[in-house]
């Protein structure tokens, strides 16, 4: 199973994904392929996002049982933290408003 995630990206890149993925949401796809086509979408994807983000998810024989990749986003990231993948968020590149949001919470 693949999961792919495409934000602000041009609408040709979401149109070569739904030949091997299905849409279920606006820039949502998810479906079954194998390792090399999978490696070849996130190729494609994240060469052509433009100013956009990609995030992609699978299944695998590991502990979480899935593993993942991120690439475009200025304000999270795949972090390996004890052999698990996490996301973080990056406080410097957030928005002044969601910075605030940050601090109020505190």
């Amino acid at each position: 199973m693949v999961i792919m995630i495409l934000e602000k990206v041009p609408p040709a890149l979401k149109g070569d994904l739904t030949r091997w993925l299905m849409e279920v949401r606006s820039g949502v796809y998810i479906g079954h392929v194998s390792a090399l086509v999978r490696d070849k979408l996130w190729e494609r994807c994240s060469q052509n996002k433009g100013a956009g983000s990609v995030f992609q998810a699978w299944s695998t024989n590991n502990e979480q049982r899935f593993q993942m990749r991120l690439s475009g986003s200025k304000t999270r990231r795949v972090v390996d933290w004890e052999g698990l993948q996490l996301i973080q968020t990056i406080k410097d590149e957030l928005e002044p408003v969601q910075k605030r949001r940050i601090r109020s919470n505190r």
